[in-house]
């Protein structure tokens, strides 16, 4: 939870050991789904960045750990039952980590919007006219 780490092993070392444990197995989780994407901090939170585009994140906060940035629609619904989801963020306790086959499909949901283009995280430019494109 520490906006000053510059690395993710920072960021993992300062948290509780449950948070660390839940948070280290989400990090694995993801490097083994996407073994090319670039690991840094972002906004105070560890993330992912693939082809210079924003994955995943995933952080803690006092009562829970999460991910964000995913494609929540295309997670089963089943499989988000008992978790705390809103648009693109998925909240989890660390007694009650995510599924490896859920984090694996939302990695795989969020690269498939990279490779089609998705403007989901691309900020709007302004054009020649002033107006937002």
């Amino acid at each position: 939870m520490s906006l000053s780490a510059k690395t993710v092993d920072e960021y993992l070392e300062a948290l509780p050991d449950d948070q660390r444990a839940a948070l280290e197995q989400v990090r694995a989780m993801i490097k083994a789904a996407v073994p090319d994407a670039a690991e840094a901090i972002s906004y105070g939170m560890p993330g992912y960045k693939f082809k210079g585009r924003p994955l995943i994140h995933f952080g803690a906060a006092k009562n829970h750990c999460a991910i964000y940035g995913a494609v929540v629609a295309d997670a089963d619904e089943d499989a988000l039952k008992g978790y705390d989801t809103s648009k693109g963020t998925i909240r989890f306790s660390p007694e009650r980590p995510l599924p490896a086959v859920l984090v694996t499909k939302l990695v795989t949901a969020r690269l498939n919007e990279i490779g089609a283009g998705s403007t989901a995280y691309r900020r709007k430019k302004k054009s020649n006219e002033g107006e937002v494109a």
